[in-house]
C-alpha cells in the first residue's frame, strides 16, 4: 500500500536539523527524497557527534536515512543550471539557507517558480525571511533563547538552562512540515505552487501560544517552571522520590481519593484545601510542601507501582535508555527494529504517527556523501560525458 505523499518528489537543500528533519518526515510519509549537498564538505551534521567508527554522525542519520544523497556546487554556474533542471521536475525544494542567499543565487522562489510554476519553495530560517534581522545566522540554541523558552526553565532565582535537546529546530521542523503539506493540499485546487516558510523564532512562539497569550492578555509574564508550570495551580510538576524523580500531571476529583490511599495519607482525602483539580498559587505551594515530603519517602518504582494501581496522571522520569527499554514504546513504532545492510540488526527512530490507509515508513540507511550523484543526474536525463563535464566545472 502507498504512502500518503507516494509520487511526490523533495530536493532537500538544507544542512543540520529544521530543514533536514522536516525531509526526514516527508520521506517516512512516502515521498522520494534527494539530498543536495556541498562537494567534499557535505551536510554540516556529518561531522556532528561523530560515532566510534570516526566515519558516521548520530545527528546526520537520524535526520537523513531514507534519503540519496547527491553533490552540487550551487555557487558555480554549472550547478546552478543543474539545480534550474531538477526543479522542473520535483514538487518540493526544502532549503535553511541564511534568507536571500538562495535568491543572491538566481534559485529563489521567483526563480524556480518561473521555471516550474507547481513548485513549492519552502525556506526554513533563524528569525523568519522578513524584518531587520531576517539575514542573521542562527541555530538551536540561540533560537531557544531568542524564541523565550530558555527564559521559563529552572528555578526562581537559580541558573536558567536550555532544553537538553534540539527544540527549536525540531519546532521549527514540524511547523515547515505542515505549511508544505497545506501548499501540497492547496496546489490541487489551484495547480499552482508557493512560498512556504518557518523559523526557529516562530516555532518557539507557537510552542508557547498559551505562555505567550496570558502575557498578551495580563501584561504579565507565566515565570519560570519551578518545577511544574506556572500557569498550573495544581499537584503539577516534578517530584524527588527516594533514587530519582517523578512527574505528575495534575489529580482531577475523581482521582483524589485514589492519590491519598496511593501515597497511605487518607487524612488529606477530606483536607479542606486538596482535593480540588486546579486551586490557586497560595494551596499550589501547599501541595508542593506536602507532596515533596511524601515523595522522598519510596524509590521511584515503588511510587510508580501505586500510582499505576490507582490509575494516577504520572510518570517516572526516565532517561533514553529507559525510554527505548519500553515495551510500549516499540508496541506504537516509535522505535523500531531494522536490518542495515552494513550494520545488521539495529534500532532506529520510528515515526511519531501512524495512518491506517496510507501507512508510515521509515529510512534505514543514511546515505553516503554524494552516493546518488551520478544515478540522479542519469534519470534526469543527463549523458556520462555530461556528468564529467560537470565535474571538470567544478559543480559535483
Amino acid at each position: 500500500m502507498a504512502g500518503a505523499l507516494e509520487g511526490v518528489r523533495v530536493l532537500d537543500l538544507s544542512t543540520l536539523v529544521q530543514g533536514p528533519q522536516a525531509g526526514a518526515m516527508l520521506h517516512d510519509f512516502g515521498a522520494e527524497v534527494v539530498k543536495v549537498e556541498l562537494p567534499e564538505i557535505g551536510d554540516v551534521s556529518r561531522h556532528v557527534a561523530p560515532l566510534p567508527d570516526g566515519h558516521h554522525s548520530a545527528v546526520f542519520v537520524a535526520f537523513n536515512r531514507g534519503k540519496r544523497s547527491m553533490t552540487l556546487d550551487l555557487r558555480t554556474t554549472a550547478g546552478k543550471a543543474v539545480l534550474e533542471r531538477l526543479a522542473a521536475t520535483v514538487d518540493v525544494v526544502l532549503s535553511n539557507f541564511k534568507p536571500g542567499t538562495l535568491e543572491a543565487w538566481g534559485l529563489g522562489y521567483d526563480d524556480l517558480a518561473a521555471i516550474n510554476p507547481r513548485i513549492i519553495w519552502a525556506g526554513a530560517s533563524y528569525l523568519g525571511p522578513r524584518g531587520a534581522d531576517a539575514e542573521r545566522e542562527g541555530a538551536d540554541m540561540v533560537g531557544q533563547a531568542a524564541g523565550g523558552i530558555i527564559s521559563t526553565t529552572g528555578d526562581d532565582g537559580g541558573p536558567m538552562t536550555p532544553i537538553g535537546a534540539i527544540i527549536a529546530d525540531h519546532c521549527g521542523s514540524q511547523n515547515l512540515v505542515t505549511g508544505i503539506l497545506a501548499a501540497l493540499y492547496a496546489r490541487e485546487r489551484t495547480g499552482t505552487g508557493q512560498r512556504v516558510d518557518a523559523s526557529l523564532l516562530g516555532g518557539q512562539v507557537w510552542a508557547q501560544a498559551g505562555e505567550y497569550t496570558h502575557y498578551l492578555m495580563t501584561g504579565e509574564m507565566s515565570g519560570r517552571s519551578n518545577g511544574g508550570h506556572p500557569l498550573v495551580n495544581a499537584l503539577y510538576g516534578i517530584y524527588t522520590t527516594a533514587d530519582g524523580y517523578v512527574a505528575i500531571a495534575g489529580c482531577p476529583e475523581h482521582l483524589w481519593p485514589g492519590m491519598c490511599r496511593a501515597v497511605e495519607r487518607p487524612d488529606l482525602l477530606e483536607h479542606p484545601r486538596f482535593g480540588s483539580y486546579l486551586t490557586t498559587p497560595e494551596v499550589k505551594a501547599e501541595l508542593r510542601e506536602t507532596f515533596d515530603a511524601i515523595f522522598s519517602t519510596r524509590t521511584t518504582a515503588e511510587w510508580s507501582e501505586r500510582l499505576a494501581a490507582e490509575g494516577q496522571r504520572f510518570s517516572p522520569v526516565r532517561n533514553h535508555a529507559e525510554v527505548v527499554a519500553d515495551p510500549q514504546t516499540a508496541a506504537n513504532d516509535y522505535i523500531v527494529e531494522v536490518e542495515h545492510p552494513a550494520w545488521g540488526p539495529m534500532q532506529v527512530i520510528g515515526l511519531p504517527v501512524t495512518m491506517s490507509g496510507t501507512p508510515t515508513r521509515w529510512g534505514i540507511e543514511a546515505p553516503e556523501l554524494g552516493q546518488h550523484t551520478e544515478e540522479v543526474l542519469l534519470e534526469a536525463g543527463f549523458t556520462w560525458d555530461d556528468i564529467d563535464k560537470l565535474r571538470e566545472d567544478g559543480a559535483l
